[in-house]
């Protein structure tokens, strides 16, 4: 859309000990418009970059190749890995975010973002398909409650939770024990040194939504555990 503008391939360069991305992760660029975000990733005085930008519309941009360390990451987190930067690959969905009017995302900009990651699916070993606020659960949200992560589940990218009887009845006598909780996150892959309501926000902005609409972020309830298990058991 916007590509014939943007300068070839600034803010990025060769991934650590050439590292193959294991990793997708989806940012939304939470800026007033897609003009403002593509000239953003795209402008080496802002040092910040993705390899897509994603439309409302449906269309999408390449900006960095595949093959380079794109700088969407930042500090951040994820299975004892910290150079997020070199073992993901970045694709940020044009939304205005929780700054400027955090809305659902379009289908068709939905179906975009399943094909991209499908896509790159198809090419690399992808183990995860995380959000922003997974890695780094203490400074981001995106993107955030409304993204239809359970969609993009449904239809092959990513792990949707899906908790059996058994989990159910241990997520009960868990959700009281906090310490156990934390363990079962940090074993998920969530940074241990971040503060724990953090991390039970970050998941449940990815697992667990639901718990936006009465307010009730943050807290540890039996079904966040329970899903919590069915998401260790699916990735074991």
């Amino acid at each position: 859309m916007f590509l014939w503008k943007k300068p070839k391939y600034v803010n990025c360069e060769e991934r650590a000990k050439d590292a193959d991305p294991n990793i997708i992760l989806l940012h939304y660029t939470g800026m007033e418009s897609a003009e403002a975000a593509y000239e953003r990733l795209s402008n080496a005085e802002d040092k910040v970059s993705a390899h897509y930008i994603v439309y409302e519309d449906g269309d999408f941009d390449t900006i960095i190749p595949e093959s380079l360390r794109a700088w969407h990451a930042g500090d951040a987190y994820w299975k004892g890995e910290t150079d997020i930067n070199s073992y993901s690959i970045g694709i940020e969905i044009v939304n205005p975010g929780h700054e400027f009017g955090y809305r659902p995302f379009p289908s068709e900009q939905m179906k975009t973002v399943m094909d991209l990651c499908k896509d790159i699916i198809s090419r690399h070993d992808i183990e995860y398909v995380l959000g922003h606020s997974d890695v780094a659960p203490e400074r981001k949200r995106d993107p955030g409650e409304l993204f239809d992560w359970k969609w993009l589940a449904e239809n092959g990218v990513g792990l949707w939770p899906d908790p059996t009887p058994e989990e159910r009845e241990r997520a009960e006598d868990l959700a009281i024990k906090d310490f156990d909780v934390e363990k079962l996150f940090s074993q998920f892959g969530f940074n241990p040194m971040a503060a724990f309501q953090d991390r039970v926000t970050a998941f449940q902005r990815h697992y667990h939504p639901e718990v936006f609409v009465n307010n009730t972020e943050g807290q540890v309830s039996s079904e966040t555990v329970a899903r919590l298990l069915s998401l260790l058991r699916q990735s074991a």
